[in-house]
């Protein structure tokens, strides 16, 4: 019973993380907005609305950024330990990316900043297009594995009790060496863009800039589309990491992923739907003069997708950070986890997110109650960025 008991919450806690995945990448629109600065914005105007229309929403990014980083942490510890502490350059780096995303927000419209208004609006389109890129690279290890030993009896060396090593001096860099992995991280980036470009449309009352970003969402939904389905027909083939439910012995199984979507229905559906969301939200916005609700099909969707496919990668016995130098290394959501008493407890706690959940609601619907609009950007009264 207590194994059972155990395995549960596991699973349990495997979805809160998937789920925070999802919204991460939602909420990556802000980023993908950053990137389009000038590229939207021909005028100074048109650039602070941008970046008014993103800048009150980037705290709800960063911190779904550290919430997602601590679940995994609290949940499963030896993941944190092994990717955080191994694959570090790349955590450093998008940690980076968004210190330099608040520093511009906060720095970049004071009088006397020492870099320039322009400097810190370079910082920001850094942001915005390494930050959905490194962390589209780093969760598509997920899939194709990373190079790690993991040696639990090293606990007992007292000298260098490290349990995780890293087994290559690139310390996760060669993530980019992985033509699927970029092929994630780019699906992202375009992905971030083409939500930015459907939140411009529905939060900004300009006629240039609605305009501007119906032409581009055209262009960038295109890119999103082949790189999205090219890394998704490659996950659907490919041999996954499959874990043997008794010895939990890690193999190759022929297209694993493919079938762990037709195991977990519930799964398939979610994935089905949020596709769907996110196609009908683009292809309603394309197609529909004046519409301007297709944030509102293409974000759900973008939660949907991202957290079936994160379900993927743990659920249904299969590895969800497979170990390329060591098979035998790789960490399920079976080995990785935290003690069942740490989940419980941390199962009680999770009961408040139904209520964070409402209050980032009520807090985005009383920031977005009117839409940015021109007069409201001259007024001295107004706080901007």
């Amino acid at each position: 019973m207590e194994n059972s008991d155990y395995l549960f919450l596991q699973q349990y806690w495997w979805f809160l993380v998937s789920l925070l995945g999802g919204l991460l990448v939602f909420l990556l629109f802000v980023q993908g907005g950053q990137s389009l600065l000038f590229q939207i914005g021909k005028t100074e105007m048109q650039q602070k609305m941008l970046l008014n229309s993103t800048g009150r929403k980037w705290e709800f990014t960063f911190t779904t950024l550290v919430t997602f980083g601590g679940a995994f942490f609290a949940s499963f510890p030896l993941f944190y330990s092994t990717s955080f502490g191994g694959a570090y350059w790349v955590w450093m780096l998008i940690l980076l990316c968004f210190v330099l995303q608040a520093v511009s927000y906060e720095y970049q419209a004071k009088k006397g900043n020492l870099l320039g208004k322009r400097t810190y609006q370079v910082f920001l389109i850094i942001n915005g297009i390494a930050g959905p890129l490194l962390l589209g690279t780093a969760v598509a290890t997920f899939f194709t594995g990373a190079e790690f030993v993991v040696n639990k009896e090293h606990l007992t060396d007292l000298s260098m009790p490290i349990i995780s090593q890293w087994a290559t001096p690139w310390h996760g860099l060669e993530a980019v060496t992985n033509i699927w992995n970029l092929m994630l991280g780019v699906a992202v980036l375009c992905l971030a863009r083409v939500l930015a470009l459907l939140y411009f449309i529905n939060n900004i009352n300009d006629a240039e800039i609605d305009a501007r970003c119906r032409r581009h969402l055209k262009k960038e939904s295109s890119a999103f589309l082949i790189f999205f389905l090219l890394f998704l027909f490659y996950l659907l083939l490919t041999e996954g990491f499959a874990v043997d439910p008794i010895t939990q012995e890690v193999y190759m199984e022929p297209q694993k992923y493919l079938h762990n979507l037709l195991e977990m229905p519930w799964v398939l559906g979610m994935f089905l739907v949020g596709v769907v969301g996110v196609l009908f939200g683009i292809g309603k916005t394309l197609f529909q003069k004046g519409c301007r609700q297709g944030i509102w099909f293409a974000g759900p969707g973008t939660v949907l997708t991202v957290t079936s496919l994160l379900l993927c990668a743990g659920l249904n016995h299969t590895a969800y950070y497979p170990s390329l130098a060591d098979l035998q290394s790789s960490l399920t959501i079976q080995n990785s986890s935290s003690s069942l008493f740490t989940l419980e407890v941390m199962s009680y706690v999770s009961i408040l997110i139904p209520f964070v959940i409402a209050y980032i609601f009520f807090a985005w619907r009383a920031i977005d109650i009117r839409g940015i609009n021109r007069t409201e950007m001259g007024d001295e009264h107004t706080h901007a960025y």
